[in-house]
């Protein structure tokens, strides 16, 4: 059975912030990179489905991006719509009613994609400090023991033991700050791409609703 000493503790305890640390980079670097690549997908699908001549010309408009998959949704329910004289249950009530939940679940998966690593980077941040704190009290008991055996508090006894400590409550912090700040930015981010989209979302309803109100009358 292998025994683990106080400062073998303290050591997995550093390594276990040195892993919070790195996982709080990969997250920043990943989700940076994916928000840059959301807002310029959105911004080149804007302005080309709103260069467009009508609705039906949009329609064509390549969906690689969180607006286009919106748009899409909503085009795949006014095909659905037009082709279904009998309509099943999920098709049941007025088109708008059926357009605003098919765009409204749409934008929650969007949403989901979004979120993804940011209660990661919560967590870090709540438990980090804790984390090192943990191992600069361990510490500190190890230096009480170091004492207790040499019946000495010369500075040769309890430096080593003092210094891990140390050490443990500075990881522990320096792995929070980061995670706690990359989630605020990140969530900042997030809910100002979410409310771009609903944006979007309400508009195309609307250009919806009056084509569809268009081609009832011309019927």
């Amino acid at each position: 059975m292998i025994e683990l000493t106080s400062s073998d503790i303290v050591k997995y305890t550093l390594w276990i912030l040195i892993s919070f640390s790195a996982i709080t980079w990969g997250i920043i670097f990943f989700k940076s990179w994916v928000f840059w690549t959301v807002g310029r997908d959105n911004n080149n699908y804007g302005k080309a489905f709103w260069a467009a001549a009508d609705l039906e010309a949009a329609s064509s408009v390549q969906e690689k991006s969180a607006m286009g998959r919106i748009a899409g949704a909503g085009f795949n329910v006014l095909n659905d719509t037009r082709s279904n004289t009998s309509r099943p249950l999920e098709l049941s009530g007025d088109i708008q009613s059926i357009l605003e939940r098919s765009l409204r679940q749409q934008i929650s998966k969007e949403r989901k994609v979004l979120e993804s690593g940011l209660s990661m980077l919560a967590s870090i941040g709540s438990t980090a400090p804790f984390v090192g704190l943990f191992g600069t009290v361990w510490g500190i008991m190890h230096a009480l023991e170091g004492i207790s055996k040499a019946k000495s508090a010369s500075l040769d006894v309890v430096a080593g033991p003092i210094g891990e400590a140390l050490i443990a409550t500075a990881i522990g912090i320096a792995a929070a700050i980061p995670a706690v700040l990359a989630y605020n930015f990140f969530l900042r981010k997030m809910k100002l791409c979410v409310a771009e989209l609903d944006y979007f979302a309400t508009d195309f309803l609307n250009l919806a609703v009056r084509s569809s109100l268009k081609t009832d009358e011309d019927d």
